[in-house]
Order: C-alpha cells, then sequence, then structure tokens
C-alpha cells in the first residue's frame, strides 16, 4: 500500500487548526476533530502551493501571542 499523504495523483484538502497550523490530508478521508478546510479537493501541488503561500510563519499562534 502507498503513502495516501505522498501520492501525486490524489487529491488532498489543506487544513488549519486552531494554532493556524496547516495540513495536506486526503480527501477520501474525514477531517479530524480541531481542524478546519481552508482548500477544498484540490491536486496535491496545487494544495503544497497553497501552504507555501499562506503559512508563511510556522510558530503557533499561542507563541506569537505569547511573543507579543
Amino acid at each position: 500500500m502507498s503513502n495516501p499523504f505522498e501520492d501525486d495523483s490524489a487529491e488532498y484538502k489543506v487544513l488549519i487548526n486552531g494554532e493556524g497550523q496547516h495540513s495536506l490530508w486526503p480527501a477520501f478521508a474525514a477531517v479530524p476533530a480541531g481542524w478546519t478546510v481552508a482548500l477544498d479537493d484540490a491536486p496535491r501541488q496545487t494544495c503544497l502551493a497553497y501552504v507555501e503561500e499562506h503559512w508563511t510563519d510556522l510558530r503557533p499562534l499561542s507563541l506569537v501571542a505569547a511573543m507579543s
């Protein structure tokens, strides 16, 4: 069985959690609790580009707030 997180021919979602962290998630899998869909079903490369464009600060939001 191949890794569903690394299949270039599959569709994915981009998820975001409460800390602003992003994740690629296989389109066929249910969205886990605590995560929301930022980008719905799209090719893997589209999802990766979305993450690169939108998740520019990898620090959790709680850390960003604590450092302010």
